[in-house]
């Protein structure tokens, strides 16, 4: 999820039932970013989803 729709995506995270769900958060936007900004985005959601996965 891009850091403008958290709000957003805690609420549909509620709305289905499982409130707190953990979930990777990049930085917005995405669909006018460059090729650079995509990359950097990927790289950013790696590291997410690791930051994830250690605190399981």
């Amino acid at each position: 999820m891009t850091n403008k729709f958290i709000s957003a995506a805690d609420l549909m995270a509620r709305v289905l039932g499982s409130p707190g769900y953990q979930y990777a958060i990049i930085d917005h936007p995405v669909s006018s970013a460059s090729d650079d900004e995509l990359a950097a985005r990927a790289e950013q959601t790696i590291q997410a989803i690791d930051s994830l996965a250690i605190q399981k």
